[in-house]
């Protein structure tokens, strides 16, 4: 583990807390050391812990294997152990909230999937590519709970992926008002088809508090940071029905756009295909070369051939047209449970740690 930081997961019995596992297998940076989860797993191997439950489509890793499930609600003992720690928890929103700043105090960073602290003035959500600069606001943070090396980061709700970027590729011509269906897997659930027979050739209309977020968060990432806080944007308005579908990974959107300015399809598709950010510069390991892929064919983007594109990191967009009523119209398509949970809360950690924000305790 030479030079690696040691990398705890809490929640890490649950899908988004088995992707973490996955998808650090061998990372660069980054071992994990330690998992935690609720008390009834705790003391437990994690073999044990996930017994008949792991749900990748890749083994265990041998490494996690034997690791002891510790208790999630020791803090301190948790932190003990750890450099930096993922969270993916399953509580209320309060209680996710006061053991995240609880982990913080222990000058342990926090990088979370959950959305308890999305709302948080002072806490940064990102991705990664698109709004680096809202780093800034972990200095304010820190005074606020009086730590030194602490804080929580998060990452944003998975079902914007797949459109979000898009929209931000193309800020120079002013898009203003969009209309957004997204078409969501059941892993975004926690659940796959064993867990949930009654979604094999169904569709549920409805995912509890996920229109508020796809409409609202964008605007946030939009935003800017002022006075040590960040203040969400006003100049796009966005509203959003989200459908589950019966796909396990691969969150689809359907979405129209008016622009002020008037792009060509030339523009639009040159856009996606350039656009990149901080993590490709810095060439952070889970950063995909490609950040957007454009597809010229008309049956894509598919879920089955394209949601792994760039390791799952990359998002896929196609069907871009004039439509008769707004400007133009997209199909996009990303990667829910790696770019839009895991994998984006470890490509938030690359950046932190590149920028100096994540460091080995045992070096401060």
């Amino acid at each position: 583990m030479e030079n690696k930081l040691r990398a705890g997961i809490l929640g890490a019995t649950g899908m988004v807390g088995q992707r973490f596992i996955a998808l650090l297998e061998n990372h660069p940076w980054f071992e994990v050391t330690t998992v935690a989860a609720s008390p009834r797993s705790a003391g437990k191997t994690y073999e044990e812990a996930v017994e008949g439950r792991w749900k990748m489509d890749t083994p265990m890793p041998e490494a996690v294997k034997k690791l002891v499930v510790m208790n999630v609600n020791e803090v301190e003992k948790v932190a003990s152990g750890v450099d930096l720690l993922f969270s993916a928890v399953d509580m209320s929103k309060e209680e996710i909230k006061k053991i995240e700043e609880a982990y913080a105090k222990t000058e342990t960073p926090v990088v979370s999937n959950n959305s308890a602290h999305r709302w948080t003035p002072d806490v940064p959500m990102m991705v990664p590519e698109i709004n680096p600069e809202h780093m800034e606001v972990i200095a304010y943070q820190k005074k606020r709970l009086g730590t030194k090396y602490g804080f929580v980061a998060v990452k944003p709700n998975c079902s914007i992926q797949s459109y979000a970027p898009v929209l931000t590729a193309w800020m120079e011509f002013e898009p203003y008002e969009v209309i957004a269906t997204t078409y969501q897997a059941i892993s975004g659930a926690g659940k796959t088809f064993a867990d949930w027979p009654e979604m094999i050739g169904n569709v549920i209309p409805y995912i509890g508090g996920e229109e508020e977020k796809s409409e609202k968060e964008p605007l946030r990432i939009w935003g800017a940071v002022k006075d040590g806080v960040i203040v969400p944007a006003d100049h796009v308005r966005i509203t959003c029905q989200c459908v589950r579908v019966p796909v396990l990974n691969g969150h689809t959107a359907a979405v129209f756009v008016k622009f002020h300015k008037a792009p060509t399809k030339e523009q639009l598709v040159e856009k996606l295909r350039s656009f990149s950010g901080l993590p490709q510069q810095l060439k952070l390991p889970s950063a995909p070369k490609q950040f957007i892929q454009y597809l010229e064919e008309d049956n894509r983007p598919q879920v089955a051939l394209d949601v792994d594109f760039e390791n799952g990191m990359g998002i896929s967009v196609g069907r871009l047209r004039q439509d008769s009523i707004y400007d133009w119209k997209f199909i996009g398509l990303s990667h829910n449970t790696v770019r839009g949970a895991a994998g984006g809360a470890i490509l938030c950690a690359e950046l932190l740690k590149a920028k100096g924000y994540i460091t080995a305790k045992a070096e401060r």
